[in-house]
């Protein structure tokens, strides 16, 4: 029996849509093809964190899970770097004026994914913190 990891290779490759819309011309990137493994011409390491295990069980029980790569500067010919199973992640990658594409999870990634978080359990909730005594009121002063 192997151990379970928190990363896998993943293979991907990239195509491109070309199309007119009134005399402009418009390019779309997109990942045609996404396989675990090492064997395409782009190869990725996915590794999972604790820190994000309930961003992945939401993708996970969306209805479609997705994978999100992180491909460069938007507008830029894209040159995947990065990628990940949170949306969290791929939302700020975005918001950093990152290029992402995203494509439907594999079945054996998703097991993979559950297997994860079957072992390491699901993400804490994060309930009120207790203050300190008095934290965040003026405190009296004696004279």
């Amino acid at each position: 029996m192997t151990a379970l990891t928190n990363h896998r290779s993943v293979s991907l490759a990239l195509g491109e849509e070309t199309t007119r819309i009134k005399g402009f011309v418009s390019r779309r990137h997109f990942i045609r093809e996404l396989t675990p493994g090492d064997t395409g011409p782009w190869t990725l390491t996915l590794q999972l964190t604790l820190t994000e295990r309930a961003a992945y069980r939401f993708n996970l029980t969306s209805a479609t899970p997705r994978l999100f790569v992180r491909c460069g500067d938007a507008g830029g010919s894209p040159t995947p770097s990065a990628i990940t199973a949170s949306q969290d992640v791929a939302a700020s990658w975005m918001d950093g004026e990152q290029q992402v594409l995203d494509v439907a999870m594999p079945v054996a990634i998703q097991a993979w994914l559950e297997a994860y978080l079957a072992r390491h359990g699901e993400a804490p909730e994060e309930g009120r913190k207790k203050k300190r005594k008095g934290a965040g009121r003026a405190r009296e002063m004696t004279p």
